[in-house]
């Protein structure tokens, strides 16, 4: 609504003022690179609704929530799922629909396990946050059917890839009575080789109410091979453990 009505209060002073065009292009660009930068920033609420920590009722329990996506891997994935298991930690995936397709027995399991499936998109496009209504909308709605005739489950939340987005979201989320989810902190890890960093990134200021972020999918390897992921989720859950914080599910945050 505020980008229509500088776009009208534009047109509207050009046609009372001409002379006044330099100030209406001006405020049009100015409306343009805040909804620009706003989209590029995954933890921004400028352009709608977006989870980056807890409701407040949760944090005051001592929750905090794990979030792994861009999977579900069918070698990583199960490695994930054992040491979660091994902890009693339960966790929030935000699931690729064309990996749930691919991988159905899988992604099964994971909510076979307590986990939450969430939606990530159906292809995870890199340029998303460029695409129009349609496109968006078909996104998003193939992953929720997808993930809802796999699991039995319709998600309650969505992720962005990469967390890049666009003001056509908002809108379309609303429509598919999905919140948007984004993280208090994340290490990198599908970049970042080196577990100790990413832990350190992501126990640093670790307070009731964070969002962290890892990946199964995508997963960056040690210089021994094995998914930087599962070598961070023993020292990380022990972080929980002695902080006396309780990892919980986004959906179980909610109620």
């Amino acid at each position: 609504m505020t980008t229509a009505a500088i776009h009208a209060g534009a047109i509207a002073s050009l046609i009372a003022r001409p002379h006044w065009w330099p100030f209406a292009l001006g405020a049009v660009a100015a409306n343009h690179l805040t909804l620009t930068a706003a989209g590029l920033w995954p933890r921004s609420t400028l352009l709608g609704p977006n989870w980056t920590r807890l409701p407040v009722a949760a944090a005051a329990r001592g929750e905090i929530a794990l979030s792994i996506d861009d999977g579900p891997d069918p070698e990583v994935t199960p490695r994930v799922l054992d040491a979660l298991d091994a902890s009693g930690v339960r966790a929030t995936f935000f699931c690729i629909g064309a990996r749930v397709a691919r991988h159905a027995a899988l992604a099964r399991d994971i909510v076979a396990r307590g986990h939450a499936l969430e939606n990530h998109t159906q292809h995870h496009r890199n340029y998303f946050s460029l695409m129009g209504p349609r496109a968006i909308a078909a996104e998003i709605g193939r992953a929720q059917m997808t993930i809802a005739d796999v699991t039995g489950i319709a998600p309650r939340f969505f992720r962005a890839p990469a967390g890049l987005r666009n003001p056509l979201l908002d809108p379309l989320l609303r429509r598919f009575g999905l919140q948007l989810a984004s993280w208090t902190r994340r290490g990198f890890d599908t970049v970042n080789r080196d577990p100790h960093d990413v832990l350190r990134k992501l126990v640093h200021k670790l307070a009731a109410g964070d969002i962290l972020l890892l990946h199964d999918g995508q997963a960056a390897r040690t210089r021994a091979g094995r998914p930087v992921i599962e070598a961070v989720l023993p020292p990380l859950v022990a972080s929980f453990a002695s902080a006396r914080l309780i990892p919980v599910t986004l959906r179980a945050a909610l109620n």
